[in-house]
């Protein structure tokens, strides 16, 4: 008898939310000041992440100093590794990237595809019984 109960509870409380997000009237345009207040608050969010871009990019700038001071304090030189101009560029050995190049893997890294098998070769490897079987 309880969980009857709640069932119905449960179907009510259903009911009556869907009843009233059904006749929920569609939001009024945006008036100007609204327009000018969105326009201004992205225009505040990207000076914000502007800054913060800033700030991040002048810790990381703290933190290569202070490591390369501690690495010449135990006699090591170290020279700083700058990323390549574009993300993900390939770059061969000696640090230059081929003009043929584009970002992404290199060729060393991709596997060389197979050829294609022909469409009337025989069927090979474990399960080759079934596939001539289903021909």
């Amino acid at each position: 008898m309880t969980s009857l109960r709640a069932l119905l509870a449960a179907g009510l409380v259903i009911l009556t939310f869907s009843v009233a997000v059904a006749k929920l009237p569609p939001p009024p345009p945006l008036t100007d000041e609204q327009k000018a207040a969105a326009e201004t608050a992205k225009a505040k969010a990207a000076a914000a992440a502007e800054a913060a871009k800033v700030q991040q990019a002048k810790a990381e700038d703290r933190v290569v100093a202070r490591y390369m001071a501690e690495q010449k304090a135990k006699g090591k030189s170290v020279t700083p590794q700058m990323p390549a101009s574009g993300a993900g560029a390939v770059t061969t050995a000696q640090g230059n990237t081929p003009a043929e190049s584009a970002t992404g893997k290199s060729a060393d890294a991709v596997a060389p595809s197979k050829p294609p098998a022909p469409a009337n070769a025989p069927a090979t490897g474990p399960d080759a019984a079934k596939d001539s079987a289903k021909k």
